[in-house]
């Protein structure tokens, strides 16, 4: 211990500039948990996440984070290692993962997509493992197992192919990693620069060479693992292939996209309407996940589906999500058929806009004072 009075007092002013600096600091995070605190009382009891849905999309979240942090490190650690920077990286190798927390501070992970994309998905698989099981005919597989065997072979490679991606992703979620090309490409394009700027913040070295050196391994890891992704095998990929292979007849789809919600999940489901509908995978999407469903019925009248059809669909969807209510589909349902479906198509002509185009009119509108 030091007996120079002067080092005492260099050695106090400066916990003092690190108490103000935090101070300042703490000042703007009581600040971003208030409003966060704010945010959710006043959220409707609809839009709040109940405790399955928000640790299933923690747990999906931070998978994906893990496994972007994971590749680039290790690419980087051996671009490192390569260019005679050992001890960095052995540093970046062995320190503990970082990327999650350094994105969910800066409020990264709220600001993009990402999040969005990641609900929607885990929200498809609780809704599909709700979903009651098809009763079973013995002597007529399911949908997707009939395609595989279709006589052509189109449809049945596309069938195997969906069938790939739907056991990729099921196996990854078993063993709680995130599934290969599961992504977006613009999704995982942000993702992996999000992240090789995050373990820059958090391991870049105070000198100049080795920062450089750094900066070159995390770029080369970056461009190794954007060039390695495929967004055509993603199970979403694989449904619309598949659907475009078999381009059922508008009177076939009522049937069928039914039997698909029961047999093969909502995937499917959502694929066969996006195509009969001509606008993209998301939006379908959107409209099955959301337990206010006029969009939904508005999208089914607009295809021409008949009573039988919309009621096995809306009860289906009603015994696999507790927030939709039974007895006020069944008290719906009149008005829905009422609808013409010249009327259907004409309230859908938003969602056939260009996705950015539609954003932005989405944006302009949710701006407006109420």
């Amino acid at each position: 211990m030091s007996s120079n009075p002067g080092d005492r007092s260099d050695g106090a002013r400066d916990a003092a500039s690190q108490l103000l600096a935090r101070g300042a600091a703490d000042d703007v995070r009581a600040r971003r948990a208030g409003r966060a605190m704010l945010d959710d009382f006043f959220q409707a009891d609809a839009a709040r996440l109940d405790e399955r849905m928000r640790a299933a999309l923690a747990s999906a979240l931070g998978a994906q984070v893990a496994a972007v942090e994971q590749a680039l490190r290790q690419h980087a650690g051996q671009a490192l290692a390569a260019a005679g920077a050992g001890v960095l990286a052995a540093v970046l190798a062995e320190g503990p993962p970082r990327v999650e927390a350094v994105l969910r501070f800066t409020g990264t992970l709220q600001q993009g997509a990402l999040a969005s994309e990641l609900a929607a998905r885990v929200g498809q698989e609780l809704l599909d493992e709700a979903m009651p099981p098809a009763e079973a005919a013995p002597d007529r597989p399911a949908l997707l197992a009939r395609l595989v065997e279709h006589s052509d072979a189109r449809i049945a490679d596309s069938a195997r192919g969906l069938q790939r991606a739907l056991a990729v992703r099921r196996s990854a979620r078993e063993a709680e990693r995130a599934p290969d090309n599961a992504l977006p490409a613009e999704f995982h394009h942000q993702l992996v620069w999000q992240s090789a700027a995050a373990l820059r913040a958090a391991f870049a070295p105070h000198d100049a060479p080795a920062t450089a050196a750094l900066d070159r391994a995390l770029t080369d890891a970056a461009l190794r693992s954007l060039a390695g992704h495929d967004e055509g095998e993603r199970a979403e990929s694989a449904a619309m292939r598949l659907v475009a292979a078999l381009d059922p007849p508008a009177g076939d789809l009522p049937a069928l996209a039914a039997q698909a919600l029961r047999e093969s999940g909502s995937l499917l489901f959502c694929a066969l309407l996006a195509h009969g509908l001509a606008i993209d995978y998301e939006t379908v999407r959107d409209m099955v996940l959301d337990p206010i469903a006029d969009r939904l019925w508005i999208a089914l009248r607009a295809l021409g589906f008949d009573r039988a059809s919309v009621a096995h669909i809306g009860l289906a969807l009603c015994d696999a999500d507790p927030r939709r209510d039974v007895e006020r589909f069944a008290d719906e349902i009149g008005a829905i058929m009422a609808m013409t479906q010249e009327a259907a198509r004409g309230a859908l002509a938003r969602t056939r806009l260009h996705p950015d185009f539609r954003e932005a009119v989405l944006a302009l509108a949710q701006s407006r004072p109420q």
